[in-house]
């Protein structure tokens, strides 16, 4: 039976994909699990694997950039024709019959500009967006895509580059105060180049201002690919949602001396982080607090029955996300292993597609950079993030006596639309009582 393969979406933000190679040829005979294609997107290059078994037949090609979800091949059964497909006409090739109907909209979307002479302007969606905000004529812009499409990081080369610099004023009877005159003299601007905005062509101290020259700089980093993409996403997180964050301090004395504890007795094995006991608690948490493990959408806020946490970790070109899923369930032991096998991997470059999407809550740790607390931004689809701060000394008072303690800065964002106060601070609450009886979240199933 005929089944689709579609691009994955890796993460609710993700708009489109690049097909960078197709691992799997036409007529191959694929198993589930075996690795079809290489795609890229904004954020990173994954290989994605065949959700099923059955003989490959792709409707795109390589170096097609298609939307989240859309098809671009079927696995079949052997001798079955791609649904949909008519006879090649007589004379055509062997083997180059055309494609599927239904599919060629797909096709002519996806497939990179064919004949040199199209006059067809090819650009992404987001690439037309930027275009669009900006004033930017796409005619104007080179392509640098796969077959001369227009990619976002193209129009933002485009903006990025200086402007022309003004033309000399030249209008008889302008007017310059004095002021403006010792203020240019100090910061070297040429006063007979400036151009006056005041009435009559008057020269502000606005005008020298925009003429001044900007600042030295020891580099630019160009706001693209996965800087970009993490620029976007914070931005449009803060602007969406009505975010605000709660900071808690939990005390962890017992689980900084289990911890101690088992690296004496647990020779030659992996002993959880901290930060793996927190992602242990918070996925806990969340079978208790169901609000905090939900999405805003549709005007409504949809609870989400699985979880699955994503923890993250920062590489060389910014931050990603891979997620462990269903962390409620999974054995601490074996959690731990996970998050130490997903952080090499995303500082490798080798997370699957599956292992970057879904994430239904996040987990954030700045305590190994020696921060106490900080405000993380929700990711896009979820409604709350849970940052760790360092271990540090803490003092509880018994009676008149001091004692010494180790506490943890927990730092909830939160957004407000879904989640009040109160209730987030419940959730912190439960979280600091799991990480205060360690044992439980050791010995848990």
């Amino acid at each position: 039976m005929a089944r689709e393969v579609l691009l994955p979406k890796l993460g609710l933000t993700m708009q489109e994909g690049t097909i960078v190679e197709w691992v799997a040829r036409p007529g191959d005979t694929v198993r589930e699990g075996d690795v079809l294609l290489r795609m890229a997107t904004d954020k990173v290059d994954v290989d994605v694997e065949a959700e099923g078994s059955g003989v490959f037949r792709p409707v795109a090609v390589e170096g097609a950039t298609v939307p989240a979800g859309a098809r671009i091949a079927w696995l079949l059964a052997e001798g079955e024709p791609v649904p949909g497909q008519v006879e090649a006409p007589p004379g055509a090739p062997a083997g180059e019959a055309p494609p599927a109907a239904e599919d060629v909209g797909e096709l002519s979307l996806a497939a990179p500009a064919a004949a040199s002479g199209s006059t067809r302007l090819r650009a992404s969606p987001n690439a037309r967006r930027i275009a669009r905000v900006h004033g930017v004529d796409l005619h104007a812009v080179a392509g640098t895509g796969p077959g001369g499409r227009i990619v976002s990081e193209d129009v933002e080369e485009l903006l990025a580059r200086p402007a022309a610099p003004a033309p000399r004023a030249s209008e008889p009877g302008r007017v310059v105060s004095p002021l403006v005159r010792r203020e240019a003299a100090s910061s070297g601007v040429d006063v007979s180049r400036l151009v006056g905005s005041g009435a009559g062509g008057r020269v502000r101290r606005a005008d020298l201002a925009a003429a001044a020259p900007p600042p030295a700089t020891a580099g630019v980093i160009p706001l693209t690919g996965m800087r970009g993409a993490i620029a976007r996403a914070m931005h449009s997180s803060l602007q969406e949602m009505a975010q605000l964050t709660h900071g808690y301090e939990a005390e962890v004395g017992g689980l900084v001396r289990l911890r101690e504890q088992l690296k004496a007795e647990w020779a030659g094995q992996r002993v959880p982080s901290i930060n793996d006991f927190v992602v242990r608690a918070a996925a806990l948490a969340l079978r208790e607090h169901p609000l905090l493990n939900a999405t805003v959408r549709d005007d409504a806020v949809h609870l989400l029955t699985d979880v699955h946490v994503g923890v993250a970790v920062a590489v060389p070109d910014g931050l990603v996300v891979p997620v462990v899923r269903d962390a409620a369930d999974t054995p601490l032991p074996a959690l731990s292993a996970e998050t130490s096998a997903l952080a090499a991997a995303a500082r490798e470059g080798r997370l699957s597609s599956r292992q970057l999407e879904g994430a239904t809550f996040v987990v954030t740790s700045l305590g190994h950079y020696g921060v106490d607390f900080f405000t993380p931004v929700v990711n896009p689809g979820n409604v709350a993030i849970l940052g760790v701060g360092r271990v540090k000394d803490g003092v509880r008072w018994e009676d008149e006596t001091p004692v010494r303690t180790s506490v943890l800065t927990l730092s909830l964002s939160f957004d407000h639309r879904a989640v009040d106060g109160a209730p987030a601070a419940d959730f912190l609450r439960t979280v600091s009582g799991l990480l205060a009886t360690p044992l439980r979240l050791l010995a848990g199933p």
